[in-house]
């Protein structure tokens, strides 16, 4: 079966598609494939600023991590359903976590979908559409087990200059709120060797800055009996000519070992950046989340990762009000907070994820504590995140120039940039032209709890590969008749991260 017939057959018109993505950024590289795919199979991406329900094919990538997943994915289903009603021929995909977890439920709440797919078959995304066509009902197709890993499949990147690398997929935890590991099965690694093949060809088609993502990403090396598998990963893709930022996302402190540190440390392209998920702070309730690890582990692992990469920025996960917090055990995940001192802390309150032993646990905590609690955790994490930026007042920073991460840069005449340690810096445009790609020299003026400006002359300008990469695509992109770029999704992918919440809370 050909493109064109999928997307419509020769001298037809060109079918449109629109993927709208939930949750972490194992879903967000996933669109990307799942964007890829129908592209190869002659679809092109709808125009921005679409009407709502005027592609011809829109495909929901779920999350089933949060308690209200199920009421936004059918929320918005019911919205397009009187759409459909007015448009023969459009079609919706439902697929993800909650296609995974839910399956025939999905069809028979919301009857005109057209085809579920799960997370172990996106590849199987359009010739369930076209099967869906010619046969005229609903498709559903849930795979058990991983057919392809996200990155053999086609791709349409978000980005020119960055990239996410699939190393593993799956989770061999068992955390009490998380059902990820249910939905995206045990962990599978990835040979090395295709990992290696992987980043290579992107780097010779102008990446410059790689993310190893995993669902447990330093976890890797299970699946093929290498407990410092993952360190070796590190230092391989640091050997990688034209490959100047490597990141990671994300690490559990359970398999967080020296030489990943001294791998990070030792290899100048690893990032001296850190994101490592606390979730709490008491003993108590990381055993009833059933996190492998205490307090006492968890702090040694930042002091040895400070003491070998000092300017690190380490930045975590913290969830509020699990069952069975007691006010005392909320006060030792403030005592971690204050000693860590994260540049930045991405917090949750609790809600229950049907399917999760937590969500059946006795002393569920009332709305209004937690939401009090969560209260005092986000103003102490503020006041040490700004604490932490205003030490960067006054360092020379090289920033790889991003876009899409500064939203006020057009009416403030600035652009923005990731320094290494993942911190966004806004700083002033300079007489010479640059590019998402390109890296500028800055020195930091000002300092606010979220990002950093650099309100003098720009020091230094340097063209990459990267930029040159930008450049093309977006001529690239500008004559195509239909179908742009969007801009970075707001999860952070391809990278820098964290842009915003990092995960879905599972790591």
């Amino acid at each position: 079966m050909s493109g064109n017939d999928v997307a419509g057959g020769a001298g037809a018109e060109v079918k449109t598609y629109e993927v709208r993505t939930y949750g972490c950024q194992m879903n967000v590289h996933d669109s990307e494939r799942l964007s890829g795919l129908l592209e190869d199979a002659g679809y092109v991406r709808a125009p921005e600023g679409t009407d709502e329900g005027d592609a011809d094919v829109v495909v929901f990538n779920t999350c089933a991590v949060r308690e209200n997943a199920d009421n936004r994915l059918y929320g918005n289903l019911g919205r397009l359903a009187p759409v459909k009603a007015r448009r023969p021929g459009m079609q919706i995909a439902v697929g993800g976590c909650l296609a995974q977890k839910d399956r025939d439920t999905i069809v028979k709440k919301a009857p005109w979908v057209d085809v579920v797919f799960g997370t172990h078959n996106i590849g199987k995304l359009p010739v369930l559409l076209e099967r869906a066509r010619v046969q005229e009902e609903a498709q559903v197709e849930i795979a058990e087990s991983l057919e392809a890993f996200p990155s053999t499949l086609p791709t349409r990147r978000e980005s020119a200059y960055a990239a996410w690398v699939s190393i593993s997929v799956g989770c061999n935890n068992t955390c009490t709120f998380c059902i990820v590991p249910a939905l995206r099965g045990k962990e599978k690694d990835r040979r090395p060797g295709d990992i290696l093949a992987e980043v290579e060809a992107l780097v010779a088609e102008g990446v410059s800055e790689i993310t190893l993502l995993g669902q447990n990403v330093n976890a890797y090396g299970s699946d093929i009996g290498d407990r410092e598998a993952f360190s070796k990963l590190l230092r391989a893709c640091g050997k990688v000519e034209g490959l100047e930022r490597i990141r990671f996302t994300s690490p559990h402190p359970r398999d967080f070992t020296d030489d990943v540190i001294a791998a990070m440390a030792e290899t100048p392209n690893v990032m001296p950046q850190l994101h490592m998920p606390l979730q709490s702070g008491s003993d108590t309730v990381l055993k009833a989340m059933r996190r492998s690890y205490r307090q006492e582990r968890y702090l040694g692992i930042i002091e040895k990762v400070r003491a070998a990469i000092p300017h690190a920025a380490i930045t975590t996960d913290i969830i509020v009000g699990f069952p069975g917090e007691t006010e005392e055990d909320f006060e030792q995940t403030l005592h971690v907070v204050r000693e860590a001192r994260f540049a930045q802390a991405f917090t949750f309150q609790y809600s229950k994820r049907p399917g999760t032993p937590a969500a059946e646990m006795a002393d569920q905590i009332p709305k209004k504590v937690v939401q009090a609690r969560y209260e005092r955790l986000v103003a102490l994490q503020e006041e040490i995140s700004w604490d932490e930026n205003k030490k960067q007042v006054g360092r020379t920073l090289e920033l790889m120039v991003a876009e899409g991460e500064g939203r006020k840069d057009d009416a403030t005449h600035r652009l923005s940039g990731r320094a290494a340690d993942n911190r966004l810096v806004h700083f002033a445009k300079p007489d010479e032209p640059v590019r998402p790609g390109d890296v500028v020299t800055v020195e930091v003026t000002y300092a606010a709890p979220h990002h950093l400006l650099a309100e003098g002359p720009v020091l230094g300008v340097r063209r990459t590969r990267a930029g040159d990469a930008w450049e093309k695509r977006q001529t690239t992109e500008a004559a195509k008749p239909a179908g742009v770029l969007l801009g970075l999704p707001k999860v952070g992918v391809p990278a820098p991260l964290p842009a915003a919440a990092p995960g879905c809370g599972c790591d």
